[in-house]
């Protein structure tokens, strides 16, 4: 299989709505986002639309430089995907992210998590939900349970899960990656045209 790596974000954000599913189901780390660099620069998810309204929610492309996730304790994960299934699931978030508007956030289907109640709605998902769905044709990532049942906690175990970071979102040592590699493009542009500049002058 080919070596295109997909990436993983957990995230705690110390929200009420995170320790309120910290407390139902004891486990860490309740936000899942999926992307496709190491420096996490494309990340999409399911999860508040206004940093301080938890109630409007839907699908996200989320900034880990943004104050709401820059402090927030996190995990980095990989996982091996052939090039024909990383262009899928790809292409399957961007359907989503054109009928952005009409999904909304899964609220309900996380009480159907607590009660062991399938409740699968159209146009709504909740985090791990969204990535298990995206992820439901990779040959290597099979979950034992419906979509609507997968917490962020299956995503994290799943066997081939490799971990690459763990600690402050902020101290994420590949975030600025991106913003690097432009100014050392923008260094070097202007260091050409010095010496273009220079040569015209002799």
């Amino acid at each position: 299989m080919g070596g295109k790596f997909i990436y993983l974000l957990f995230t705690d954000t110390g929200t009420n709505l995170a320790k309120a599913i910290h407390f139902f189901t004891k486990q860490s780390l309740n936000h899942v986002s999926i992307g496709f660099d190491e420096d996490l620069q494309r990340l999409y998810s399911f999860g508040r639309k206004r940093p301080k309204n938890p109630f409007i929610g839907g699908f996200v492309q989320e900034d880990i430089h943004s104050d709401f996730l820059k402090n927030a304790a996190c995990a980095v994960y990989r996982f091996t995907v052939s090039e024909e299934e990383c262009e899928q699931i790809l292409q399957h978030i961007k359907r989503i992210e054109c009928d952005k508007d009409r999904y909304r956030y899964n609220f309900i289907g996380l009480i159907g998590i607590l009660l062991q109640i399938e409740i699968n709605r159209k146009c709504a998902f909740f985090c791990s939900q969204f990535v298990a769905t995206v992820l439901k044709d990779v040959e290597h990532f099979q979950l034992k349970k419906p979509t609507c049942f997968v917490t962020p906690e299956d995503i994290r175990s799943h066997e081939g899960m490799q971990l690459i970071y763990k600690g402050r979102l902020g101290d994420y040592p590949y975030r600025n990656k991106t913003a690097m590699c432009d100014s050392k493009e923008e260094a070097q542009a202007m260091s050409s045209y010095i010496i273009y500049s220079h040569m015209n002058e002799q």
